[in-house]
């Protein structure tokens, strides 16, 4: 019976983990992706840092990745920045990649 607790409290402690880590992998795609859009709208210095905070909380909205789409699309529009849609997507992959690998390398 302790070797089912036991790997019942080990399953229950990997789930904690993987969450967090999901969290945390999200929040840095996040800001990564945030410096990259304002970059591409002429944004650079503290102007820059704070737009990618503002796609930290549009995160916030809804549960998935559809927020923080949205954001970066009607931000795109609205300064009128050419990317399509699949570009958004794609480079939203490629940043959380890049988070991953930041975070598993202790960055």
């Amino acid at each position: 019976m302790a070797g089912i607790d036991n790997r019942e409290d080990a399953f229950e402690a990997k789930f904690a983990h993987d969450a967090e880590l999901k969290f945390k992998a999200e929040a840095r795609r996040n800001k990564l992706l945030g410096l990259w859009a304002a970059d591409l709208m002429g944004m650079s210095g503290e102007d820059a840092d704070k737009y990618a905070k503002e796609v930290i909380i549009a995160d916030f909205e809804e549960a998935g990745d559809e927020d923080v789409f949205r954001k970066i699309r009607a931000d795109f529009d609205d300064k009128g920045v050419e990317q399509s849609d699949h570009q958004i997507r794609r480079t939203m992959g490629e940043m959380m990649a890049k988070a991953i690998k930041q975070i598993e390398g202790g960055e």
